[in-house]
């Protein structure tokens, strides 16, 4: 594949999205002048680890965005983003299912991101415990939905006030799951005698 040097930004632009792409015409796009060509290279899987630690250092937030939401970012520019000024790339890193346990761990007390760390399913346990208690219903939302929640949070959660967040808990496969069942029954009890 060879491109034309007059090719027109939306030619460009799917060419750097596209998986098929030679890895030479990737590094060449990398360094174009309009943005919404290097946020597909930045997202494209197959784009070489070079270009993503070049282009995590990008000036437009959509570009470090596109780097932080591609599984194939290395961890020391997943660690670099998450202490990024721009709140939506901090967001794309709590996304990130690549992303660091420790920084997850971080990003859980960051108030605009908050939400995506407690649906990550690498967010330690521990962490999910304490963002069960949050005050933000779309945070307690995004607790019930992981699939890590602890059985004894997801009965908390069951109980909780809002009626989206009960919803969640209902779709949680462990609410379900046959082995689970006694357990959450014991449980709702220790509620409704106010021992939990």
């Amino acid at each position: 594949m060879k491109l034309r040097k007059n090719a027109s930004i939306e030619t460009r632009k799917l060419i750097a999205r596209d998986t098929n792409t030679p890895v030479d015409i990737l590094v060449h796009l990398s360094q174009d002048k309009e943005e919404v060509v290097r946020i597909g290279i930045a997202r494209n899987p197959n784009t070489p680890v070079e270009v993503l630690v070049l282009l995590s250092q990008d000036e437009d937030c959509w570009v470090r965005r596109g780097i932080a939401e591609n599984p194939n970012t290395p961890v020391e520019v997943l660690v670099l983003l998450s202490q990024d000024e721009d709140w939506l790339v901090r967001l794309s890193i709590a996304r990130n299912p690549n992303t660091p346990v420790e920084i997850l761990i971080q990003l859980s007390r960051d108030e605009e991101v908050r939400e995506c760390v407690a649906r990550n399913p690498r967010t330690p346990v521990e962490t999910l415990v304490q963002l069960s208690r949050d005050k933000d219903e779309w945070v307690r939302k995004g607790v019930a939905r992981n699939r890590n929640t602890p059985v004894d949070q997801l009965v908390q959660l069951s109980q909780d006030e809002i009626e989206r967040v009960r919803k969640e808990v209902e779709g949680n496969p462990k609410w379900s799951d046959p082995k689970n069942q006694q357990r959450i029954t014991d449980a709702k009890y220790l509620i409704e005698l106010g021992l939990t």
